[in-house]
């Protein structure tokens, strides 16, 4: 499904009821947003892990602009403020009202900015694997050169510079670099996930070369009033377990996890783990 908003046209897709049977009556469950990473990815890779919470809220998954199944358009217009701004016209034309907001890497850097500008339109927060502030990239480029092999070092090239030129060359990024971003990376296992990702190299230039490198939303952090959790994995390369610890701080009312035996992604690394995490989550907190 489409949504013409703003200035371009947003893919989403909806996965759960919004009204189930309660005995005498019908309950609506919450609506979830659920935010991407990349930048230059798009939603599918939430799929399937994330369908489980359709049991307990209605899941919109939507592609940024200029990425995915999203209309692409001026590679200028690929920011984070856009992103934002795309995200609340969704809102408003699918007319929901407070929604939980879920994001993970540069999806929770989404998600915690839209909460600092719209916290009247969050009931709860979930920010995974995610940073408040640019820091993070010079530390990546550390923990890179110490963990990382000379071939992976190589590729990180690109992303630093923002200078990635084809779409195979994103991909051959992605897999060498898998083992970095999973603890429980295993080199003879399919990677279906990235196989069926629709990857747009302009908007992770445009994200790594420009405007993450003054990215900083930390000491709006303050303004976020929903509930929220704070996710973490020990052993994260990019998006480091100690800037979630200064998210957490930072929230009023928030909670932190860190995952001893996860990476990046955390949802291969411990997939039941994390969506227990964010149902019970949701549950205790409503």
């Amino acid at each position: 499904m489409f949504a013409k908003i703003r200035d371009t046209e947003i893919y989403f897709d909806v996965e759960g009821s919004g009204l189930v049977p309660d005995r005498a009556q019908m309950r609506e469950k919450p609506v979830a947003f659920l935010i991407h990473g990349g930048p230059g990815a798009d939603h599918s890779s939430y799929k399937p892990t994330f369908s489980a919470l359709s049991r307990k809220m209605q899941l919109v998954y939507f592609d940024h602009r200029g990425q995915g199944r999203s209309a692409r358009g001026d590679k200028s217009t690929y920011t984070l403020d856009n992103n934002v701004e795309d995200m609340e016209a969704l809102r408003q034309y699918l007319g929901l009202n407070k929604i939980v907001v879920i994001g993970g890497s540069y999806g929770g850097m989404v998600a915690l900015t839209y909460a600092t500008r719209y916290p009247q339109n969050v009931s709860h927060l979930i920010a995974i694997a995610t940073v408040p502030d640019s820091r993070f990239l010079s530390r990546a480029r550390e923990i890179l050169e110490e963990r990382g092999t000379p071939e992976q070092n190589a590729i990180a090239q690109y992303l630093w510079n923002g200078n990635f030129e084809t779409e195979d060359q994103l991909r051959e990024y992605f897999r060498l670099m898998r083992s970095m971003y999973s603890v429980t990376y295993d080199p003879d296992a399919k990677q279906e996930s990235w196989d069926r990702t629709i990857l747009s190299v302009d908007a992770i230039n445009v994200a790594f070369g420009g405007f993450l490198r003054s990215y900083n939303i930390l000491s709006e952090l303050p303004k976020i009033t929903a509930p929220t959790l704070v996710i973490a994995g020990r052993h994260d390369w990019i998006c480091q377990p100690e800037f979630s610890e200064e998210i957490a701080n930072a929230i009023p009312n928030s909670d932190l996890r860190i995952f001893e035996k996860s990476g990046h992604s955390i949802r291969a690394d411990e997939p039941q783990a994390l969506l227990d995490a964010i149902a019970g989550f949701i549950v205790y907190k409503k």
